[in-house]
């Protein structure tokens, strides 16, 4: 079984792959159309995962996906076909700090449909927590000035990003009623497969030509191998350890971990400088996880 500190780990490097998703997503999207992106994101993970198939058991797999058909669909629709497609549309309107702002609510969300779904307790040191990483994510992504929020306006885009959150929460609660039978790699082949069905329609009919598509990816490809292996395959199966391991509400945490892994990506691949107020988030936000990460059973 692996270790807490080694799923603390995984649950790092799943965010800050995401992080990369979220600038990527946002670089490329007068390039890229949001459902292209999603499209090629998922048939390039089942592409990589096809070798896994021969090592499992696929006889099982199909006996526990008709068993649990309509639970399986509902967490592919949300957690594959519908998530990252509503906001990489997101991302063609709002701006990263309206995006990054908005994320911030998941733990949030988290542990409030946790608290009606799976009759969780909410403990002070839990809302302690969320709230201390909170003020430093809107600290951070305010550039130290709450007065910034006066200046911010609201797009379509940042609605999007509300729903794209509040699926993701839910996924993320709804995941601890998989079929126990299902080992994180089983599963998440299944959600893709099954995703990747439900969102294959939406794409066919927007009549993209096959031209146009092939060119598409031979321009981008290394942007498309990029959400597909760590955006999607890497980073996914860490959350699900997250989730199986610590709960789905001290795993929502580390998404507060997003804006400060933006900034360093800033630092170093956009030249951007490090200020005083990145410190500052930083040391909220990593206080109020670790508040969420060691609190005490109740």
């Amino acid at each position: 079984m692996i270790s807490t500190q080694r799923v603390h780990l995984l649950l790092v490097l799943c965010v800050l792959f995401w992080s990369g998703n979220f600038i990527l997503g946002r670089f490329v999207n007068t390039q890229i159309e949001p459902l292209e992106l999603a499209f090629f994101r998922w048939f390039f993970v089942i592409l990589l995962s096809l070798p896994i198939l021969f090592f499992l058991d696929i006889k099982k797999i199909l006996k526990i996906l008709k068993e649990n058909f309509l639970l399986l669909s509902f967490l592919a629709i949300i957690g594959i076909s519908l998530f990252n497609t509503i906001l990489y549309i997101a991302l063609q309107t709002t701006s990263a700090t309206n995006a990054l702002l908005i994320n911030s609510i998941i733990p949030i969300l988290i542990l409030v449909i946790s608290f009606f779904v799976l009759k969780k307790n909410i403990t002070s040191r839990q809302i302690l927590g969320i709230v201390l990483s909170t003020i430093g994510v809107v600290f951070l992504v305010l550039k130290g000035d709450f007065l910034n929020i006066l200046n911010i306006s609201f797009t379509k885009g940042d609605l999007w990003i509300l729903v794209s959150s509040i699926l993701w929460a839910t996924y993320s609660v709804a995941v601890k009623f998989k079929p126990k039978a299902l080992s994180h790699i089983e599963f998440f082949l299944i959600i893709v497969y099954l995703g990747f069905i439900y969102l294959l329609p939406w794409y066919l009919l927007q009549g993209y030509s096959f031209a146009h598509e092939l060119n598409l990816v031979k321009q981008n490809w290394y942007f498309f191998l990029y959400v597909s292996l760590f955006a999607s395959i890497l980073s996914f199966y860490f959350w699900h350890i997250g989730i199986d391991r610590i709960s789905a509400e001290r795993t929502g945490q580390f998404t507060h971990l997003m804006p400060i892994f933006g900034s360093i990506l800033a630092f170093i691949f956009l030249g951007e400088t490090l200020e005083l107020y990145h410190i500052l988030g930083a040391i909220l936000i990593a206080s109020g996880i670790y508040l969420s990460l060691f609190m005490k059973k109740t």
